[in-house]
Formats: structure tokens, C-alpha cells, sequence
């Protein structure tokens, strides 16, 4: 048994029927040339096979006390993989559509919390020849940035490799574990530096209040920050990596002030074609890792820092908005910076507190919000990679509409590409493909801009 830190203890006590919280991905793969009818057949037989199962996916909520279950692990003894691992069809012709109509139901159904936290779909039967791997996990589990380093682990840049590697399967960073610690003696290791991670913020705290970093809580309340249902819409497309290059070496943003800006311009534009934008500039909740690079092999959970960026919606010059991005995010992160990784995620959880007071009755309707939208940007794979000879063509991240937050924008870098995800509330986001015209719209007029 293992205690759970308390952002994961939040992700568990917050869910619901109408707010899952697992992450997903959705991956498309271009079969090797010399692929025969059942090589999605056999794929998935070689996955069913795999049935060494990690201890990260052996993991369920344990009940403490006769009551509480968000607060520690229990281990699976046994992994019915036939039931975490299934296989699908696409009804003829099988389109895009076809399949993010399928991901779309999956993705909202809740993951059952008398078994690992965690399922996988192959799916064929796509027009175009390529198949699909649609795998979820409850974010209490893990992170968009050790979630992407196991999909790697799981892939090659052998398109002449034949194993097949599973996410439950993949071997971790071995590290000396020591004598292992009962529940009590984590917490009795844990619960000194915690008390101590409240001193240590004071000072970050004040550049809050001095205006420094953008405060929760001052976010313009919109059509996007009203109550949820558990029902989802999901909208994907990738884009050149190269055109968000080019726009950061004429201006000296960084790729992730680009994505911002692309998305700040994206919501100003959905929110004037709803007659909803109000005159304060959006506020976005920008994950930032905060892992070294053994520790995304080694640990699992989440390590992330909560920026909150100011989009500058209110502006309508693309390059003045984006200037605006890049000051936000770059006083966000000089706070981050000065505190240990314990400080930075308890000073987090702060910012991010609003969240759980909105799912309170009676508190709903708060005029202000912590912030609009959250939107992750996670890196992946630079070059081609490949699963059994097959090609990762699209890699698209799928993640978690809060309550008050109807909508999430998450990103990954595929090879060449930035491979976005949006995933929406069906019955409050409407036409939530425009937000992909938009998000276009938005590079080509920072394209226009600065270039």
C-alpha cells in the first residue's frame, strides 16, 4: 500500500459521473508496406500475450478507516488484461469522424475503481488503411510528461523491429527501492517537509499580490465556465512544427507562448462568433514540469507546476498579443523557478484550490473564476517512430474538462509535427471543430504579423 501524494488524493476525490479524470491518447498508425490483412488482428493478440503487468498498473484506490479511498493505493494481485485491453471495428467507411465518434463515448465513461485505473482499444477499419490505439488512465496515476516518456518507452525508431512493447509491460528505470515504508512512516517522512513547503511560499505569495503573477480567481466568467455533464466532444489536428519555429525565431517567444497565442486567438475568435467575449483577456492554467529526466522514468503521479497565463483575448493585434503571452508566462515561471519541486506543487495546489470550492453548492456561480481553460503543452518524440513496423503518424493527447472548465486544449510534438487535442463538454461546447479553423486562423495571422 502506498499513500498518495495530495494532488493525486485531489484527482480521486474530485471525480464523478460528470467529471472523469483520466488523460488519454490517441494514436493513429500507417501499417508497414508489406502488412498482411490480419496484422491488426495479430497486434492485438501479441498485446493480450503481454501479461507481465507493472506495478503502475496494478494500482487501484484502497479503502482507510472503513471509508476513505482516495488517500492510498492497493495492488491488484491479478489484471484481467482481456478486459483492460480490447479490440474495435469502424462501421463502414470508417472515417476520422467514425473514430473520434468512438474515442468521443470512451472517453467519457468512467474507469472502474475496483480494477487498475487504466484501459487500451486497438481499433481498425479505418477508410484510409491505418489503425488506431486509444489507451486512458486516471490522472491520478500519472502526468502528461511521464505519460508521453512511457509511450516512447513502448515504440522504436527501428521501423525493422518486430517486438511489440505494452505500456503495463514497460520495465522501469530500476533504482535502489530500499527497505520499503508502511503508510505511517511515509507519512511521518513526508508530513515535516509539507509543513515546511508553507514557509518556503511566503515569498512567492507576495509576487502574487504585488502583480507579479497572475492571480486565480481573476478570470472573466464565459460560456466555457458553467457546469459540465460527463459527455464529451473531442476535436484533433496536427501542424507543422516548422511554423511555429519560424514565428519564435522572428520574435524570440518560446513554441509555448506561439500555442498560446495561436489558442488565445482561437478563443477570442469562437467566443465573437457566440457574441460571449467578455472585455477582460482570458486566463489559462499552464502545466509545467517539474521533473528532472530520471524522474519522469522513476516516479510516478504528478510533478507539475500551475502557471497562470493571461491569453490578452482582449486585444485584437496578433503580435501585441502575443507579446503579452510571453511577458505572463515568463514572470510565472521566474516565481516557479526560485522554489524547490515540494514548494512549487503545494503553491500549486494553492492556485488551483478554487477548483475544488466551485464543485461546492452554493458555489457554482462564483462572478469570477480561477481561471478559464487549462492548456498542456507536453513534449514527444522528435523523429519517426514505429510499433511493430507501423508507422506513428498522429498522436493526439486527450485530457480533462473540469468543472467550470468546459473545455481543455493539450498538445504533444510528434516528429515534425505538433499534434493538438481538444476535448469539450458535448452539451455546453458547441461546435468545437470551429476551434480547430480558428486555431489555424490564429498561426496564419501571427504568420502575417511578424514574418
Amino acid at each position: 500500500m502506498d499513500l498518495l501524494n495530495p494532488l493525486d488524493a485531489l484527482f480521486l476525490a474530485l471525480e464523478s459521473r460528470e467529471h472523469p479524470m483520466h488523460v488519454g491518447g490517441l494514436q493513429l498508425f500507417e501499417p508497414p508496406a508489406d502488412a498482411g490483412p490480419d496484422f491488426v488482428h495479430d497486434l492485438y493478440e501479441t498485446m493480450a500475450d503481454a501479461t507481465e503487468v507493472r506495478t503502475r498498473f496494478r494500482r487501484q484506490p484502497r479503502r482507510l478507516l472503513g471509508g476513505f479511498s482516495s488517500i492510498a493505493w492497493s495492488h491488484a494481485d491479478k489484471v484481467d488484461l482481456h478486459y483492460h485491453l480490447r479490440r474495435s471495428a469502424l462501421p463502414a467507411p470508417g472515417g476520422l469522424p467514425d473514430l473520434l465518434d468512438l474515442t468521443e463515448r470512451l472517453h467519457g465513461i468512467l474507469l472502474d475503481r475496483h480494477r487498475p485505473l487504466w484501459e487500451a482499444r486497438v481499433i481498425e477499419g479505418l477508410d484510409d488503411g491505418r489503425f488506431a490505439v486509444y489507451v486512458k488512465m486516471h490522472h491520478a496515476l500519472i502526468d502528461g510528461v511521464s505519460a508521453m516518456r512511457l509511450l516512447q518507452r513502448t515504440l522504436t525508431d527501428d521501423p525493422f523491429d518486430s517486438r511489440v512493447r505494452v505500456p503495463w509491460g514497460a520495465a522501469p528505470v530500476v533504482k535502489d527501492p530500499g527497505e520499503p515504508e508502511n503508510p505511517l512512516q511515509q507519512l511521518r517522512r513526508t508530513l515535516p517537509r509539507m509543513i515546511r513547503s508553507t514557509g518556503s511560499i511566503a515569498a512567492p505569495l507576495r509576487g502574487v499580490l504585488d502583480g507579479r503573477l497572475t492571480m486565480p480567481m481573476t478570470a472573466p466568467r464565459t460560456m466555457f465556465n458553467v457546469s459540465i455533464g460527463g459527455a464529451r466532444r473531442i476535436a484533433v489536428r496536427s501542424w507543422p512544427l516548422e511554423r511555429i519555429g519560424n514565428i519564435r525565431q522572428a520574435t524570440g517567444a518560446t513554441v509555448n507562448d506561439v500555442v498560446l497565442a495561436m489558442s488565445g486567438a482561437a478563443l477570442r475568435s469562437y467566443l465573437i462568433e457566440h457574441d460571449a467575449l467578455p472585455d477582460e483577456p482570458l486566463i489559462a492554467m499552464v502545466p509545467v514540469n517539474v521533473r528532472t529526466v530520471a524522474e519522469a522514468d522513476t516516479s510516478e503521479g504528478n510533478m507539475v507546476a500551475a502557471c497562470l497565463a493571461n491569453l490578452a483575448t482582449h486585444l485584437d493585434d496578433p503580435a501585441a498579443r502575443l507579446a503579452a503571452i510571453s511577458t505572463s508566462m515568463r514572470e510565472a515561471k521566474q516565481v516557479f523557478t526560485q522554489l524547490p519541486k515540494l514548494e512549487a506543487m503545494a503553491l500549486s495546489a494553492l492556485l488551483m484550490t478554487p477548483l475544488g470550492v466551485s464543485l461546492l453548492p452554493g458555489f457554482e456561480a462564483l462572478p469570477r473564476m480561477p481561471f478559464n481553460l487549462v492548456i498542456s503543452n507536453v513534449p514527444g518524440p522528435r523523429k519517426p517512430v514505429y510499433m511493430q513496423g507501423a508507422r506513428l503518424d498522429a498522436n493526439y493527447p486527450l485530457s480533462i474538462p473540469f468543472e467550470s472548465q468546459a473545455m481543455n486544449i493539450t498538445l504533444t510534438t510528434n516528429g515534425d509535427n505538433l499534434d493538438f487535442g481538444l476535448v469539450g463538454c458535448r452539451r455546453t461546447v458547441p461546435d468545437l471543430d470551429r476551434m480547430i479553423d480558428h486555431l489555424e486562423n490564429g498561426l496564419a495571422e501571427l504568420e502575417k504579423a511578424v514574418l
